[in-house]
């Protein structure tokens, strides 16, 4: 009696207990409104169509249309990147787009097959060949363990997780990445055969059986490439005069899949055996779309493991591109619900003998370019896309391989990034510049798989071990700096201006906080403070397609107890305090100059922004990452020279404080 009698003190007095509690009741009572609020947020669609605006719908049909030309070639590559019969590209690639309308939480992304994923599945195909399923069987079920992970994620919000593969793991993978693509296609583009697998012995035989290439090969393949590189030149040089130009350079991968197929055919149809061509042809035999079939479950148990590399490398290429758009676009992504989409897409899409999908920078970038103003224009991608399977597959049979290779090579060689950009993480630190080597050099002569987990393992360790060995400084007064400072300022007036927001991180900022943290300053500004007259947050701007980033703002200025909204003051100036901040690395640095430019697109070019009490250590990295000082002590990023922040000591801050404290009473 005494041990049950202590149990319900203990019950009663125990703090954890007492909060479990109070979480659970807390949870009930939000539970109903909870659910659906969560429900809602799965279809984005609910909240954006009924504030469609009709006048929209002329852009987002070409938009869609020109997406669906240029999403036929590519996904036709992107299959034969797979290894898989080039058809199934195409019956990849007409859902996606569809279901991107309900669930997308942007107008501007394309989903559909890769590059990336193509490359990453191929190894899983190459691992699987010898046993007793098809390429395309393999494919499938890689594509549905995609779907699984992705819904996991997606669902449970655990999208932070992704936030362990840095920007320089990302650069460093992506372009090991687009290497081998390339080798791998130049068989194809040389007519050679016999080139065997890895990149050494790829190099080695390329060169081996040059003196045996194919000169009808060769001379399709690279006036294919020369073709498509003129065309997108002459696109970024006269195409925003001419619209002829603009269009043909926009979907000059459809064009020259017009042209060379009508070659093919007219030089190999009378020539009876394929054997007997003067280069080699896709030789594509579909009639339609193939009823669906869920992958064997045996099949699935033997992908699961090696699929999770595909979905990290193509799950973090679908946020950041999505990430990256809204930003450009002045829209608020969801990086939960874009994982929830993708999942979802992958799942269903496997049904339908499909490989995984994503979202594609290329697409995405001329998709925006189409001025599109909704995902409503991915149901006529999907309608460009079926005609395609169902009227124009039997055409595809005299795709030359040459083709398909050039497109795939001049699609993938802008990924491929610039020895300064790793020369900027050597500058920056040395982890960055490890890590981002690690993730090139082994992705290009062991694995993906290896490369990107031996890159994200090594990047562990080191955050794991600059906690074990943090350092500890020591100064001559016992008093902080801060106090320091306050005493030489004297007099300073109670309360800051209604209008300057000040920021103290509390940790070190690096690729693991470092979105979360410029995220979370980005939503204080906007719950606290008013948007500058016709920004893309203002009510007298012109209307977007996307209300998710209007809710959000309600949310969390409901949750702030703030009623009205139009009693909020500007923004005019933001000051992040770096006294508890000893290290950031390249991922925070991009992050926050993201930040400034985010901030001044919200409130204004005249928000002034300043960094302060950085120590010399968190100073020289943002110098060596491409800031500059200038001024004696105003830093400027490499994106703008008219974005300049302020970098100040605590005195020198605290003295700036009390004049434009002044000057405001």
């Amino acid at each position: 009696m005494k041990y049950v009698e202590k149990a319900k003190q203990d019950l009663v007095n125990d703090v954890t207990w007492n909060r479990i509690g109070h979480l659970a009741e807390k949870g009930a009572r939000a539970f109903p409104t909870a659910s659906a609020e969560y429900i809602a947020d799965k279809f984005p669609i609910i909240g954006w169509l009924p504030r469609y605006n009709y006048r929209w719908l002329i852009n987002d049909v070409i938009a869609g249309l020109t997406l669906g030309l240029m999403l036929i070639p590519q996904a036709l590559s992107y299959a034969k990147i797979a290894t898989i019969p080039v058809q199934y590209g195409l019956m990849s690639s007409w859902l996606p787009s569809a279901i991107y309308a309900f669930m997308g939480t942007t107008k501007d992304l394309s989903t559909g097959p890769t590059s990336l994923i193509g490359l990453l599945t191929s190894e899983v195909v190459a691992e699987l060949k010898g046993e007793e399923w098809t390429p395309s069987e393999i494919a499938s079920a890689v594509a549905m363990m995609m779907g699984i992970y992705g819904m996991v994620i997606g669902f449970l919000k655990l999208g932070f997780l992704l936030e362990f593969i840095s920007l320089p793991i990302l650069s460093g993978f992506i372009s090991a990445v687009a290497i081998t693509i390339i080798l791998n296609q130049m068989g194809s583009l040389l007519g050679e055969s016999g080139i065997g697998d890895g990149t050494a012995t790829q190099i080695h035989d390329i060169f081996h059986q040059l003196p045996h290439a194919n000169g009808y090969a060769c001379a399709v393949g690279f006036t294919g490439i020369l073709l498509l590189t003129i065309l997108d030149q002459a696109g970024k040089r006269w195409g925003t005069k001419n619209k002829i130009i603009w269009f043909l350079s926009i979907t000059r991968a459809f064009v020259a899949l017009l042209i060379f197929t009508g070659v093919g055919y007219a030089v190999n149809k009378d020539r009876g055996d394929p054997s007997n061509f003067l280069f080699q042809v896709a030789q594509i035999k579909a009639n339609g779309q193939e009823p669906p079939r869920v992958p064997s479950g045996a099949l699935l148990s033997k992908v699961a493991s090696r699929s999770i590399a595909v979905f990290i490398g193509s799950a973090v290429e679908h946020t950041a591109i999505a990430r990256a758009f809204g930003v450009r676009n002045n829209y608020v992504t969801d990086q939960s619900q874009e994982l929830t989409f993708y999942g979802v897409t992958n799942f269903f899409n496997s049904f339908f003998h499909s490989m995984g999908v994503g979202g594609a920078m290329s697409r995405t970038a001329v998709n925006s370019a189409c001025n599109v103003r909704s995902p409503l224009s991915g149901l006529v991608t999907t309608a460009v896309v079926l005609i395609s399977i169902f009227k124009l597959v039997g055409t595809l049979y005299w795709i030359p391989k040459a083709t398909l290779a050039a497109i795939i090579i001049t699609a993938v060689w802008p990924l491929i990034s610039a020895p300064s950009v790793f020369h900027r993480y050597w500058k920056t630190s040395l982890a960055d510049f490890v890590s981002s080597m690690l993730a090139f050099w082994i992705t290009l002569f062991v694995s993906t798989e290896v490369g990107i987990g031996a890159a994200v393992g090594f990047n562990i360790v080191y955050v794991l071990l600059r906690m074990v060995f943090a350092s500890v400084t020591t100064a001559p007064d016992p008093r902080s700096e801060l106090g320091l400072a306050i005493d030489e300022a004297r007099e300073m007036p109670p309360h800051l201006p209604a209008d300057t927001r000040i920021f103290r991180f509390t940790e070190s900022i690096f690729f693991p906080n470092a979105y979360r943290l410029k995220a979370k300053v980005l939503d204080t500004v906007q719950t606290y403070h008013a948007p500058v007259f016709n920004s893309a947050a203002a009510p007298e701007a012109e209307r977007n397609w996307s209300v998710s980033g209007e809710k959000r703002i309600r949310k969390l200025r409901r949750a702030a107890g703030i009623t009205d909204a139009g009693a909020l003051p500007p923004i005019g100036l933001v000051v992040v305090d770096f006294v508890k901040v000893n290290h950031v690395d390249a991922t925070a640095c991009t992050h926050l100059k993201n930040l400034i430019g985010e901030i001044r697109k919200y409130g204004g070019k005249g928000v002034n922004v300043r960094f302060v009490a950085m120590s010399s250590y968190v100073r020289e990295r943002f110098v060596r990452a491409g800031w500059r000082i200038v001024n004696g002590g105003e830093m400027v990023s490499d994106m703008s020279e008219d974005e300049v922040t302020r970098c100040q000591s605590l005195p020198e801050f605290t003295t700036s404080i009390l004049f434009c404290i002044l000057a405001s009473l």
